[in-house]
């Protein structure tokens, strides 16, 4: 568990000390490996649980508190368009970024629907597990998927954390150089980055990982839906719609 913990952090620091082409690289790569170990639970789950699956979908029950869960979930995912801004520099109009977004939500939330899917398998029991995925795993009894599957979530640890932890030093670096200073150095980076894992570790340690995702992680969609989402979709609406498009140069400095 420590040995995890210590190579997840010396990983984030690694490529978030290096900007944005290291952190780009690393979205690539581990969305690629992702995806694919999603798409073959899938089938594996499918195939595995094929009439369990079937059968969930069938009953069709609607159960309450289905609008609050689902609008949490969006709302702690939405951070993702936060982490993101700082490699949208490539997007050069509007219709990139419509373009993007279209593609973009749809993709992000596949491996939760293909997830999904697969769990129904075992609903409600797998309601009361902790580690749901684990659950599964151990229904399917396939060792060498359970390996790949420990390495996907470590990746996927890894791709989160590096874009928060970059998202964070790409503010701190525009700021610093609208004051007129020189460019970030990586060192800089570094330091800005083991502050925040240090600070997020002793977090963790203190409420409980467990504890923190339970609860944490509503109010914090609760925040983002409040501080980023509303005005977005109103102010920021309404901008845009007011507004001739940004020049290029201006949305790369964003």
């Amino acid at each position: 568990m420590l040995a995890g913990s210590l190579m997840l952090i010396a990983s984030i620091t690694l490529f978030a000390t290096f900007g944005n082409e290291s952190v780009e690289r690393l979205f690539k790569y581990v969305s690629f490996f992702l995806y694919a170990t999603y798409g073959v639970f899938l089938v594996l789950s499918l195939t595995h649980f094929g009439g369990r699956i079937s059968s969930a979908f069938g009953e069709n029950a609607l159960k309450a508190g289905w609008f609050a869960g689902g609008l949490s979930y969006a709302g702690y995912n939405v951070i993702g368009a936060v982490i993101i801004l700082p490699v949208m520099r490539h997007l050069r109009s509007r219709k990139d970024a419509v373009v993007a977004g279209l593609l973009a939500g749809p993709l992000a939330m596949l491996p939760a629907i293909l997830f999904f899917v697969s769990m129904t398998a075992f609903y409600p029991a797998i309601q009361t597990q902790v580690l749901p995925s684990d659950f599964m795993l151990k229904q399917l009894d396939i060792p060498l998927l359970r390996l790949i599957f420990q390495a996907m979530i470590f990746a996927a640890l890894l791709e989160s954390g590096t874009g928060q932890i970059h998202a964070i030093n790409e503010r701190i670096a525009r700021t610093y150089e609208a004051g007129g200073r020189k460019t970030l150095s990586n060192r800089a980076r570094l330091c800005n980055t083991v502050i925040i894992l240090i600070g997020s570790v002793f977090a963790a340690d203190r409420i409980g990982l467990v504890a923190l995702i339970a609860n944490g992680y509503r109010w914090l969609s609760f925040a983002v839906l409040a501080i980023f989402v509303l005005p977005l979709m109103t102010v920021g609406l309404w901008r845009v719609c007011r507004r001739p498009p940004l020049p290029a140069s201006t949305l790369v400095s964003l």
